[in-house]
């Protein structure tokens, strides 16, 4: 808080990343604290979490930008996140900080199939680091994604208000 007695708003973050899957889309964050299952972890028809053992179980993934280091588990993930696209139920965006090809192909397939484009990227560590930082705890914070098919992709994050 601020001298006013009001919280500071975010000034716009903006961050380089490299384009996995093109797209574009926007919403506020989900930062996953642990990897995540798309088969198994999520409920493929609500796009909610539901590993019970995961720290954001109950959350809904839907229109969110999804910020994970990698996903868990089966490769079966692919075709779960790809229906959950379809379905509308999926995040917006993904930002990973390690390559993921079973995410990657989820995407790709939705883009594909359906005609959806879900943008996935990746972003270096410290572009990384930018980003948890600039998100901390600020509830509502927003990322704007835009994923080039030239390999280029930008990331925007605000507050609203900001």
């Amino acid at each position: 808080m601020n001298a006013s007695g009001t919280e500071p708003a975010l000034a716009a973050v903006v961050l380089a990343a490299r384009t996995l899957c093109p797209g574009a889309g926007s919403g506020m964050l989900l930062v996953l604290s642990e990897p995540l299952s798309f088969w198994g972890g999520t409920d493929r028809r609500t796009g909610r979490v539901i590993d019970a053992h995961h720290p954001q179980h109950g959350i809904s993934m839907a229109g969110r930008v999804l910020v994970m280091d990698a996903s868990r588990g089966s490769s079966s993930s692919s075709s779960v996140l790809a229906e959950q696209i379809r379905a509308g139920v999926g995040p917006a965006a993904i930002l990973l900080t390690a390559r993921d090809a079973i995410v990657a192909l989820g995407a790709l397939a939705a883009a594909e199939l359906y005609g959806t484009y879900v943008p996935v990227v990746l972003l270096d560590a410290g572009g990384a680091a930018r980003l948890r930082a600039a998100a901390g705890t600020a509830n509502g914070t927003t990322a704007v994604v835009t994923a080039g098919e030239d390999g280029t992709a930008g990331v925007v994050l605000s507050k609203p208000g900001g």
